[in-house]
């Protein structure tokens, strides 16, 4: 923390706050310099404040002003879940305008991929970049079956004593198994002033939300006239990285990058390599 410019660096230390819109109190964290186009994180299913890696975080928040949100109903937040990305992306755009803001950057993983998808449509003026990872286009290819494997894997997880997000997010070979148990330390860095977990309710309807979009018609995205950084690994069972490929073809103007040996967590996993990419996206 650098108190002469009241500036967060850490992601562990941002505080907790909280904007009303819409009927809704949106709680966020921001950190990273004052100035300059914001990055505003989209997350994932039943992702809250604390389920960011700190080191992705961190790494975006070195050069760029950061943003990230609970979506309405989600952790502090108040609110009802909604059941469509739709909705989401509108609550989304609710929030960033709440901030002031008229020109953001999007990074949005997994289901705040798809989130992002419909703000560069339905809003274009908003969005400058996209960097979008581990998701997938409206009737992507095994999108609706993320309800089966999530809870597939919550169970395996449950048997196991371990967190779900080690078999959703992570390969299981030994490397990236212990890089999955590094990345959940980390998601345990922040020590005070902790979110509260996604409430059973809230997590169904993201799962409606998500089978909704794996059925629905795929959306022309040739009309997305902003740069786009697609990313993901090369195994993710989650979102099929063919749904990676298929983004990158069908947006004009796309760059994608995919880590070897990485499941739908790649970002977290290759996280130095993904900052990196990020950054030089973000500054082209």
């Amino acid at each position: 923390m650098n108190s002469s410019q009241d500036v967060v660096t850490s992601y562990r230390d941002a505080p907790t706050r909280t904007v009303s819109a819409g009927g809704v109190d949106f709680a966020y964290r921001e950190l990273g310099p004052k100035t300059g186009v914001p990055v505003v994180f989209l997350t994932h299913l039943a992702a809250v404040l604390d389920d960011w890696d700190p080191r992705v975080v961190d790494g975006i928040a070195a050069r760029h002003r950061v943003i990230a949100f609970d979506n309405r109903g989600v952790g502090a937040s108040t609110g009802t879940t909604p059941k469509s990305i739709q909705a989401m992306a509108a609550d989304a755009v609710t929030f960033i305008r709440a901030l002031g803001l008229t020109e953001v950057d999007l990074l949005g993983f997994s289901m705040g991929g798809m989130i992002a998808q419909v703000i560069v449509r339905t809003e274009p003026e908003l969005v400058r970049k996209l960097i979008i990872a581990g998701t997938g286009p409206a009737g992507g290819e095994g999108i609706k079956d993320v309800t089966r494997i999530s809870n597939l894997d919550t169970v395996r997880a449950l048997l196991t004593l371990q967190d779900p997000k080690q078999f959703l997010f992570f390969t299981r070979t030994p490397n990236w198994k212990r890089a999955g148990r590094e990345f959940l330390a980390r998601l345990k860095e922040r020590k005070h002033d902790r979110d509260k977990s996604i409430a059973l309710r809230a997590y169904v309807a993201q799962l409606k939300a998500i089978h909704r979009w794996g059925l629905e018609k795929p959306a022309d995205l040739s009309l997305v006239r902003r740069p786009v950084l697609v990313a993901n690994g090369d195994h993710d069972r989650m979102v099929p990285t063919s749904n990676t490929h298929d983004l990158a073809r069908r947006l004009p103007d796309s760059e994608v990058v995919i880590y070897p040996d990485a499941g739908h967590g790649g970002i977290f996993q290759f996280h130095a390599e993904f900052v990196d990419k990020a950054l030089a996206f973000l500054a082209r």
